[in-house]
């Protein structure tokens, strides 16, 4: 083999090596992605939300109720369709009726959401961003200017 040859097969082996990385990298984190829905986006296509999901929106006026066995329930809701959400632990000191929030977790067969964490806004002025985005484009957003400090 000439020099130039084997600086070639040194160059491409890098690079499949560099490749063969990435790949093992990117598959790791695939199990580790939660994908954000809102129960519109939920609903329309239940099969596709098999894995772990953010839900986000608004808490429905009197529908937090706390469950005997079960913790709370209560539901999410967007301009057009609403989940039931149960999470049996305790809600952050902000969670209120009206107000946005993010539940994570996954949607079960009945078509209810079992959070294992619920994230609530932190003063009077914030919703989180992709939240807020979602509500705008249905024309449900009825807030001033998003400021998502994170």
């Amino acid at each position: 083999m000439t020099r130039k040859q084997k600086r070639t097969t040194v160059i491409f082996g890098a690079l499949a090596m560099l490749g063969l990385a990435v790949a093992l990298v990117l598959t790791a984190l695939s199990d580790q992605v939660t994908f954000f829905r809102t129960p519109t986006e939920l609903l329309a296509a239940p099969q596709e939300n098999s894995g772990r999901i953010r839900l986000g929106g608004l808490v429905e006026t009197g529908s937090v109720k706390n469950a005997e066995t079960s913790g709370v329930e209560f539901a999410i809701e967007d301009a057009n369709e609403r989940v039931l959400v149960r999470y049996a632990g305790i809600l952050p000191d902000l969670f209120r009726e009206g107000q946005g929030v993010i539940a994570e977790g996954t949607l079960q067969t009945d078509g209810s959401f079992l959070a294992d964490t619920v994230l609530a806004k932190h003063d009077e002025t914030y919703m989180p961003k992709e939240v807020a985005d979602r509500l705008k484009e249905q024309g449900y957003w009825q807030g001033e200017e998003v400021s998502a400090t994170q």
